[in-house]
């Protein structure tokens, strides 16, 4: 029976918790705890209730269980990566071992000793100065391999050992915590289930082998992060497999965005670039960014097998729209980052509008909640600010915000392109500028306000901290090329640009290790307004500069947290503050 500290009178005079008793999710948010066992009423209230946890002393919570099976993994990985190592006796596994953990560990990890960027082959398109060996930059041969480390194996089949539901359940509490952070969402209950099904009815190898690549990833500074290379390359070859005979195709999309941000993030530009695309050309060819019942007659006589079976329930029909808006994210905000076209079209034709719903909580999938609106352009009607239809669900969730930041963002560069900088700018371009500058705007303006995101759930702040700077990196991108020759639209960016150190302000030590890592691209862009306005300010020698460098560093400070997880990071850290010292 669940223990119950005694109610007060009312809510607002209960008796007050002696130090120290109130639940870790509580102290860490300093929220008001009941100290109700086994789950507190404000972590019952946020839906929380298996992550509330106390430190009493008498035992240890999850995190630290956690942290205790993590050195358990590494030594049974050992021992199915090479079984003749290991000692001729008899090693008894013992399921009882592995604690079940919604808590992440603490996974702030420095580069691998490997990694290097070369300065032809800089992700970023603001300023072209080698990094120095500071931060947490890598040396110099990776971005040079064009090729992958993990060889295809043509049609032979993949033969590896299964591992055993322990450690995947082990790897999977690892995950879990960070999944948003990578853009993906799935039924948690139904994941976890699929672990005991037989090897058929599992989810794809692709997706799971993509997870346990990530949990070891996430387990860095830990030695769990050493065996990386065998999950990818297991995460691979069943890619290669798949690709000639496709199935649980949904599965088989999200591992390839899983893998394509884990090759992205640490510098391994051509891959990561490879794979996403690989799977947004999986989720057009499928029709993913289509309602179910939409087959556009185009009296091609040639049968293809390019048809998902109709979903089983509301929650299978959430996880389709969700895998379709982690590609979207994927596609348009990487496709900025490395500077080509987005791979995902939004045509105006019935083949390739974007007609899928925005994406909702899996909450609202799990309760049957579900928008059937049919042949309703979602991202053009954005854009242009149409009205939505009567009924129509959807849209403001955490997800369909995110998938509006990237819309805006990539749409900014892509609208900024078109001008000629020797042409004089055209009328229809101006308007269209400033079009889109309302509506990111109004967006910016709908979000919650970033002095309060301290008082909201730590994941509804970490999504909310993306969403807030895409938004004004969106800004500046709209307006950077022309604020070169225009004070007006160049103070515009620097509005932006300060408005990006604001959100910084308001991030916590621990927040970093839960950020997305495109974050790091709208610094850039922030700090190179700020080196532009330097420069500019410098020009008349009696301008003092001290509180734009100071934003700089705020920055730079920033970047080189991340670069402590994702070393592509520590490459733009490097340049920036290698840049900002030649001002």
């Amino acid at each position: 029976m669940a223990e119950k500290s005694a109610p007060g009178p009312s809510r607002g005079t209960g008796p007050t918790l002696q130090r120290g008793k109130a639940c870790l999710r509580c102290r860490k948010r300093k929220m008001r705890c009941d100290g109700t066992k086994p789950a507190c009423q404000q972590c019952q209230r946020a839906k929380k209730g298996d992550l509330c946890e106390y430190d009493d002393g008498k035992g240890k919570t999850r995190t630290q269980v956690l942290r205790e099976n993590i050195a358990r993994l590494e030594a049974r990985i050992k021992e199915l990566e090479d079984p003749e190592r290991t000692s001729s006796s008899v090693t008894l596994f013992d399921p009882h071992s592995f604690g079940y953990s919604e808590e992440s560990s603490s996974s702030s990890a420095g580069s691998p000793s490997s990694l290097s960027f070369s300065q032809s082959q800089s992700p970023y398109p603001f300023g072209n100065t080698s990094p120095p060996p500071a931060i947490h930059s890598p040396p110099h041969q990776w971005l040079q391999k064009t090729e992958s480390p993990i060889p295809f194996n043509g049609t032979a089949e993949v033969e590896v050992e299964e591992l055993p539901v322990e450690l995947k359940q082990s790897l999977l509490d690892i995950f879990l915590p960070h999944r948003q952070q990578v853009g993906f969402e799935i039924n948690v209950e139904r994941l976890r289930n699929s672990l005991h099904l037989p090897m058929e009815e599992q989810r794809h190898p692709v997706l799971m082998n993509a997870i346990y690549l990530w949990a070891c990833y996430l387990s860095r500074p830990q030695s769990l992060g050493q065996h990386e290379p065998m999950y990818l390359s297991r995460a691979l070859e069943y890619l290669d497999e798949a690709l000639q005979n496709p199935s649980r195709v949904v599965d088989l999309i999200q591992g390839c965005c899983l893998i394509s941000v884990y090759l992205l993030t640490n510098g391994r530009l051509l891959e990561g670039s490879y794979h996403a695309s690989n799977a947004a050309s999986m989720a057009m060819q499928w029709g993913l960014h289509r309602q179910v019942s939409e087959e556009p007659d185009t009296g091609e006589c040639m049968e293809t097998n390019f048809k998902l079976p109709p979903a089983q329930d509301a929650i299978e029909r959430g996880e389709r729209i969700l895998a379709f808006w982690q590609v979207f994210v994927l596609d348009r905000c990487w496709s900025v980052v490395l500077q080509r076209p987005s791979t995902i079209q939004d045509g105006r034709d019935m083949m390739t509008a974007i007609t899928v719903p925005w994406p909702q909580d899996m909450e609202d999938y799990e309760a049957g909640n579900l928008n059937t609106i049919l042949d309703f352009p979602t991202v053009q009607s954005f854009l242009t600010h149409q009205m939505q239809l009567p009924g129509f669900a959807g849209g403001f969730s955490h997800l369909a915000l995110r998938a509006k930041a990237s819309a805006l963002f990539e749409t900014a560069v892509k609208l900024s392109a078109t001008w000629n900088s020797p042409v004089a700018l055209s009328e229809t371009l101006d308007e269209e500028t400033q079009a889109l500058e309302n509506t990111v705007i109004r967006f910016s303006s709908s979000l919650l306000p970033v002095h309060q995101l301290n008082a909201t759930l730590a994941v509804d702040k970490h999504a909310l901290i993306v969403i807030h700077t895409l938004a004004q990196a969106a800004l500046i991108r709209l307006h950077y090329r022309f604020g070169e020759t225009d004070p007006m639209r160049h103070e515009k960016c620097l509005q932006a640009a300060r408005a990006c150190v604001f959100i910084i302000r308001h991030i916590g030590d621990a927040d970093y290790d839960y950020l997305d890592p495109i974050i790091g691209s709208c610094w850039g862009s922030a700090s190179a307004v700020f080196t532009r306005e330097i420069t500019r300010m410098e020009a008349w020698s009696a301008v003092n500069t001290t509180e734009t460098r100071a934003h700089v560093a705020t920055i730079v400070s920033a970047m080189s947290k991340l670069s402590m997880k994702f070393p592509l990071l520590g490459f733009q850290a490097s340049r920036i503050q290698r840049a900002f010292g030649t001002i």
